[in-house]
């Protein structure tokens, strides 16, 4: 199978670290189109991108009905974003340790009809393999058009307009890698995997659109939704599973660049979405974990889940159920940079 390769990753995805709001971030590289932003002591997350605009976000530890709110996240801009003075305290307050996870797409992005729900906006970039789409629900089983042009190897939904209706996750390593269509996770808590026919119509998601049942979680009649897609792109992006060992000396996790971003999440039973980057502190052993679904701080102390970010993929360092358990299944998302030889050639993941 071909592939192309994303040789300057940090195009697409950076980590930024900032203390308090109401300023002005840059240092990103590139304007982002979804900022993924968490106060690292005890916070929400609030998830923001340019389809819905900025003010708005949804948080990934809830199921919370979209917020509009002038204070938080401004504007995006050719290098950050602006933030207000954070009345309520999801991008920084007044002086909080603040991480802000961020993506490129395609801007404010524009109609897509290729599936049976025309989206309101798809905002799209194929090279690095993402997409934000928000549409309206339908209550019957429908299509729903990405624009990846290739098939996405996972997809988070969540409706904006309906309190109570958590987020919902499509992973292609679900059901053991052979029937992901019918299986679920939900971001907003450490449920395990779910069986339900609603949530992606039974049907896997093909180069043009993903497929939604009747659920309200990610069709409900008369609903709003956003939806985030993600392609895997060699040298960037890995969206993969592996079984837990048990041992602090724990497997290592190959994924062909030096990840800047993992999240890791156990499928077989209840656990968190273990969050980690290279910022924090970004030496190994000390890469501290936040957690998605969760308002908890930063875990800090060495009984912490830790893993060691190294050139071409991760290792596992503890034996916490969270992400190492013996004979446990997980999955994880990974973002990164390309192994480069000393010629400057890109290497081949394999």
């Amino acid at each position: 199978m071909a592939y192309s390769t994303i040789s300057k990753s940090s195009s697409f995805f950076n980590t930024v670290l900032y203390t308090g709001a109401n300023q002005t971030i840059t240092g990103v590289g590139f304007q982002p189109d979804w900022s993924w932003i968490k106060q690292r002591n005890s916070a929400s997350s609030a998830l923001f991108d340019a389809v819905r605009g900025a003010t708005k976000f949804v948080e990934s530890n809830s199921t919370n009905v979209e917020v509009t709110d002038a204070t938080t996240l401004t504007a995006f801009g050719s290098d950050g974003f602006t933030l207000g003075a954070d009345s309520s305290g999801y991008v920084g307050g007044s002086s909080q340790a603040t991480v802000s996870w961020n993506w490129k797409a395609n801007g404010s992005g524009s109609a897509n009809s290729d599936g049976s729900i025309t989206t309101t906006a798809t905002s799209v970039n194929t090279t690095s393999g993402f997409s934000i789409s928000t549409y309206t629900g339908t209550g019957s089983a429908a299509t729903i058009g990405h624009g990846l042009g290739v098939a996405p190897a996972m997809i988070m939904v969540k409706r904006l307009n309906a309190s109570a209706e958590a987020w919902v996750v499509y992973q292609q390593n679900l059901g053991g890698g052979t029937t992901p269509q019918d299986k679920y996770l939900h971001l907003s808590s450490s449920d395990a995997e779910g069986d339900s026919a609603g949530m992606w119509n039974d049907t896997a998601p093909t180069t043009s659109v993903f497929s939604v049942g009747s659920t309200g979680v990610s069709n409900g009649a008369g609903g709003t939704f956003v939806a985030y897609c993600f392609a895997e792109k060699q040298g960037y992006s890995k969206f993969g599973s592996y079984v837990g060992n048990g041992n602090a000396d724990g497997a290592m996790i190959y994924t062909g660049f030096k990840p800047a971003f993992v999240m890791i999440k156990r499928t077989d039973a209840g656990d968190n979405w273990n969050m980690f980057d290279d910022k924090r502190v970004g030496y190994n052993y000390s890469n501290y974990r936040l957690f998605a679904n969760s308002t908890s701080g930063e875990e800090t102390s060495a009984s912490a889940q830790r893993i060691d970010i190294v050139s071409n993929g991760f290792k596992l360092r503890s034996n916490e159920t969270d992400a190492n358990g013996s004979g446990n299944n997980y999955i994880y998302m990974a973002f990164g940079q390309p192994i480069v030889s000393t010629n400057g050639d890109i290497a081949t993941a394999r």
